[in-house]
């Protein structure tokens, strides 16, 4: 845990001291579930087969662990492949603390449009005190892409898990396979930890982000592989103290912040580390993007530090030029402010001779960034950086040659 000083230092009052305090609190051993009350969905109808709905079984397992009044509740999913259809599991609880012990296998209907059309297929919502342990989940999500490959009028494609309005959640050991839409998705939330985690999907897979923060604070992500068609974590408006480590990702989009400034008026992104992360064959590594179009959003206080780039083809790359279609950007000038950017003990190889791209906004230049011991090659040469509109200062070893 070396780096929490150097991060509570960095991140003005916000200290990762305090999540992993957390963390630590909601990693209780097994012996702790064994004191709590059990609710086996087995026991309220479910079936292990793959094939019976259990949905309606889940949710009543849900409400009475919820309901409970315990100081503790379980609701165990056993082993097995237990077939869901859309379900949310709401709160608040009566129990201090919920905890979902997955040992099987969560698996979607096979027709894709069976998930309707609300954007998620597992939902805990206003849940306090929630732990989601192991398990696996499979959305197969094959289908929903061909539709949505096709040009075919298609649902808006499920989420396979959300977190809307919830505090005190820990994530920990839980697979996603081919999931329809965003593997993970953290919203409107305090206090989350979300931890080895495994979500896969091909790299061809539309829209298939594996984590998606947005609107939320306290957030760590910590030892987890993400190998996915779209940004392997995307960071999303009002988005705070939000910290990263020790992530494996590609194939996939790599870490984007953004994008930012569809809307007028947008809350702001706000100290967020990435530490310790492998991109390999991503299409970025780390990134921030935002809409050419005015804007009160912000990025400010951002860390990209020990990092390392495999065939990566833009490893470092800030884009306010975004305009899918050159549609609804009138000025072609993004209003969203990025300032305090560090990028630290980055190396690797590019996919492609621009290694380093800055490509700010002319109406709100990109102000203090930093760039420190930076060594990223092509092909075994020497690769090229560009900038545009940017201030800031480098330091140490910088290949390729700075432009700022």
């Amino acid at each position: 845990m070396a780096y929490t000083s150097s991060f509570c230092g960095n991140i003005h009052n916000y200290c990762v001291a305090a999540v992993l305090l957390f963390f630590s609190s909601m990693s209780l051993s097994q012996s702790s579930n064994a004191a709590a009350v059990s609710y086996n969905v087995m026991k309220f109808g479910a079936r292990a087969d793959g094939t019976t709905d259990s949905t309606q079984a889940f949710v009543k397992a849900w409400a009475s662990a919820c309901s409970s009044g315990q100081g503790n509740a379980v609701m165990y999913i056993p082993k097995g492949r237990f077939l869901l259809k859309a379900v949310v599991f709401r709160g608040p609880c009566k129990t201090g603390q919920v905890t979902v012990q997955i040992d099987g296998t969560l698996v979607a209907p096979t027709d894709y449009r069976a998930l309707g059309n609300s954007g998620y297929w597992i939902l805990f919502i206003k849940v306090t005190g929630l732990r989601v342990l192991g398990g696996s989940l499979d959305a197969r999500g094959a289908a929903f892409w061909a539709c949505r490959k096709s040009g075919k009028s298609c649902p808006v494609g499920a989420r396979s898990i959300t977190f809307n309005w919830a505090n005190s959640v820990l994530v920990n050991g839980l697979t996603s396979i081919n999931s329809q839409a965003t593997h993970l998705v953290v919203n409107s939330c305090n206090n989350v930890v979300v931890r080895n985690v495994k979500l896969i999907a091909p790299s061809e897979s539309p829209n298939t982000d594996g984590i998606h923060v947005q609107s939320s604070t306290g957030v760590t992500i910590t030892g987890s592989i993400l190998q996915t068609g779209d940004d392997c974590i995307a960071i999303g408006p009002g988005t705070r103290n939000l910290h990263m480590s020790n992530i494996k990702c590609g194939p996939g989009h790599g870490v984007s912040i953004g994008s930012l400034g569809r809307n007028l008026k947008e809350d702001g992104v706000q100290n967020v580390t990435l530490t310790n992360a492998v991109f390999s064959g991503s299409d970025n590594g780390v990134r921030i993007k935002s809409w050419a179009r005015p804007s009160t959003g912000f990025v400010r206080n951002i860390i990209f530090q020990n990092i390392v780039m495999r065939n990566v083809k833009n490893p470092i790359i800030i884009d306010q030029s975004y305009c899918p279609h050159n549609q609804g950007c009138p000025s072609k000038s993004s209003g969203v402010t990025i300032s305090q950017v560090t990028y630290r003990n980055i190396q690797g190889t590019s996919r492609t001779a621009e290694a380093v791209t800055f490509d700010c906004s002319p109406s709100t230049p990109c102000t203090g960034i930093r760039l420190q011991d930076i060594k990223l090659t092509y092909l075994n040469k020497v690769a090229t950086s560009s900038c545009k509109n940017i201030r800031g200062t480098s330091t140490g070893l910088l290949m390729p040659d700075p432009c700022i």
